[in-house]
């Protein structure tokens, strides 16, 4: 429902995206596109979005975001990624999903940067931090590169009747927790995060979302400094916190 706009994180993600309308393109590393090795870029001019989700109101699929591809910028990371020993294969025909299209769209609604995706493989915080780190030369290219999904991502919890309820106190404690360890650097608690975060598992029931950050933070050089773009919560406690290092 993010991608109606009309909010405060909307118009956070807009703010970043105007103060970045020059980036050459961003390559986004989706919750919503997890696979098996190897790794597959998007190696297309243009495709359609997915509108990978049901029951939601009918103008979120007549959404359009005719972003380009850039299939030279597809080769570019393909060779960054073979070089970080991380094995890579174009994919021409999926289309980009929701995860990549939406904030895509709240930060750059000209859909004139060129958008990218690159799959996210089932692995684990510190092999998610090393496909980070081969991304990290697409950085001095003009690339941005973006993790999508969520801190705090509970489905079963989230009150979806009230965008502006109440913000449960175990979210609010993780969502701190989080931000706290990505501010200092701990990328070693960040690791150990379903151990030692307060309400680890009732915040992060599956990986899927909360894994990019892992790669975000591999992608960022030691003197990145952090910006916070947006920190709340919609429907009582879904995570909103979107923040850059750069």
């Amino acid at each position: 429902m993010s991608a109606l706009g009309g909010d405060a994180h909307a118009a956070a993600l807009r703010a970043f995206g105007d103060k970045h309308s020059d980036a050459r393109g961003m390559l986004i590393i989706s919750a919503h596109w997890q696979v098996s090795r190897p790794l597959r870029v998007t190696g297309w001019d243009h495709m359609p979005l997915l509108y990978d989700f049901g029951g939601f109101p009918d103008e979120l699929y007549r959404i359009q975001y005719p972003s380009p591809g850039d299939p030279g910028l597809a080769a570019r990371i393909a060779g960054v990624l073979l070089a970080g020993d991380q094995d890579t294969t174009f994919d021409t025909v999926r289309g980009l999903d929701h995860g990549a299209w939406v904030p895509a769209r709240l930060a750059w609604p000209e859909a004139k940067i060129p958008v990218l995706e690159v799959s996210m493989p089932f692995l684990d915080p510190h092999q998610l931090f090393q496909l980070g780190r081969a991304l990290r030369p697409l950085r001095d290219d003009g690339v941005l590169v973006v993790g999508s999904g969520g801190i705090v991502h509970n489905l079963s919890r989230v009150r979806f009747a009230d965008k502006d309820a109440p913000v449960d106190e175990w979210a609010a404690e993780f969502d701190t927790w989080v931000a706290d360890q990505v501010e200092k650097r701990e990328i070693g608690k960040l690791y150990e995060y379903r151990r030692s975060a307060p309400h680890a598992r009732l915040s992060v029931p599956t990986t899927e979302h909360f894994d990019p950050l892992f790669v975000v933070m591999g992608a960022a050089w030691p003197e990145d400094g952090l910006e916070t773009i947006f920190a709340g919560f919609h429907h009582g406690n879904l995570s909103m916190r979107s923040f850059s290092l750069g």
